[in-house]
């Protein structure tokens, strides 16, 4: 973990290094800031929940814009998490999305020895989302206060779990667990709101439909769940972004007390440098509860973000 982190906040500083000219250069032009930046699992919006707000569409109406790129680097207490996502909106109203987050596991392999006997030959899962978004309603659609409204697909694919489960004669088949791939929904609404002296203010709100066991990263159920999700973002500069996040998690799998934890519900705070109109640098933490055999309340996160 120390070793990535290092590399990470290596390649951070050489991006904002370069960045740093066209900080001081950068004069007011059509693209606007480099928001929402990107969830772990590669849409737009926070870093665990999403906004109705699409990323880096083309301007004027053009058919196409251009992609953007994000990595993220978080700590998990006894686990850790590596993230690339990338999006790219068509005609303003599609946003494609891919996230490829490897999950390190951390003290679960020696904790399923332990128990067990077996050794499940595995220290990290992959899990691939696809994503596809549609901006069903823009805000302020026909000269009214509405806000944006976003519906969304995901498609994921967990590379490892089912290797885990044969490794242990299929016993996450007894407490949930129906297979490696699955699918999320989301219906998402956002609303910008300036009376703050000028100063943005973003409420959003929105519903998930999923069959995930923490995201998917231990699999995926046969049944499928409603949870809520939802975030407050404020700039009280033009630089700076601030945020609350929060996602409703359920309990899809049946309880292995030591390995296999409930779920718990997500708290994320943010701290965003929007370094010009391309780039963007966030900070964050995370209360996240139990997590497999561990608890990951003192969550962080680093993201770089780019749009092209």
């Amino acid at each position: 973990m120390k070793r990535v982190t290092l590399m990470f906040l290596f390649v951070s500083l050489i991006l904002l290094r370069s960045l740093a000219p066209a900080v001081a250069e950068d004069t007011p032009s059509s693209k606007p800031p480099p928001l929402p930046f990107h969830t772990i699992e590669g849409v737009g919006g926070g870093a665990i929940t999403p906004m109705a707000y699409l990323v880096n569409p083309a301007p004027n109406g053009e058919p196409l814009g251009l992609p953007a790129v994000a990595f993220d680097a978080i700590g998990l207490g006894e686990k850790n998490l590596q993230a690339f996502m990338l999006t790219e909106t068509l005609f303003g109203r599609v946003e494609l999305g891919y996230g490829a987050d490897r999950l390190a596991l951390g003290t679960l392999p020696d904790a399923i020895r332990d128990a067990t006997g077996v050794d499940i030959k595995r220290d990290e899962v992959w899990l691939h989302s696809f994503n596809l978004r549609v901006l069903a309603l823009p805000e302020g659609s026909f000269g009214l206060p509405l806000p944006a409204l976003t519906v969304g697909g995901q498609f994921k694919l967990n590379d490892g779990i089912n290797t885990i489960n044969n490794r242990l004669g299929h016993a996450l088949n007894g407490i949930g667990y129906h297979r490696d791939y699955g699918g999320d929904f989301t219906l998402t609404a956002s609303k910008m709101f300036t009376q703050l002296g000028g100063h943005p203010l973003i409420l959003t709100a929105g519903g998930r439909e999923s069959q995930a066991a923490n995201l998917g990263f231990l699999g995926f159920s046969n049944d499928w769940n409603a949870t809520f999700e939802g975030n407050v973002a404020f700039l009280p500069t033009s630089w700076l972004l601030l945020a609350y996040e929060f996602r409703q998690k359920t309990d899809p799998y049946k309880k292995i007390p030591g390995l296999i934890n409930g779920e718990d519900d997500w708290h994320g705070f943010d701290v965003s440098w929007i370094i010009n109109s391309h780039a963007t640098l966030v900070g964050g933490y995370g209360i996240f509860g139990s997590l497999a055999n561990s608890t990951a309340n003192n969550a962080w996160w680093l993201q770089v973000k780019y749009e092209i």
